[in-house]
């Protein structure tokens, strides 16, 4: 198997998708970050938006979550 042919699988394995929530996550700080100052500054629309990316973010994060479990004991890398 060629590394190209790895890394294309890499998505949709156990370890690429545990790297896709860790990113995901670490999204999640910033979206914080920007709550937190939106709501420090009173500024609606700016907490408007920080509230619509938070939300997208749990929505992705479960997403995430239906495919590892989908996954289940069949690793694409480790089989």
């Amino acid at each position: 198997m060629s590394a190209l042919t790895k890394a294309k699988g890499f998505k949709k394995s156990k370890s690429g998708t545990y790297l896709s929530m860790a990113g995901t996550a670490f999204g999640a700080i910033g979206v914080a970050k920007r709550l937190k100052k939106a709501r420090a500054e009173k500024d609606t629309l700016v907490l408007i938006d920080a509230t619509v990316s938070a939300v997208a973010i749990v929505t992705g994060l479960a997403i995430l979550y239906r495919e590892l479990k989908r996954l289940g004991d069949d690793d694409v890398l480790l089989g």
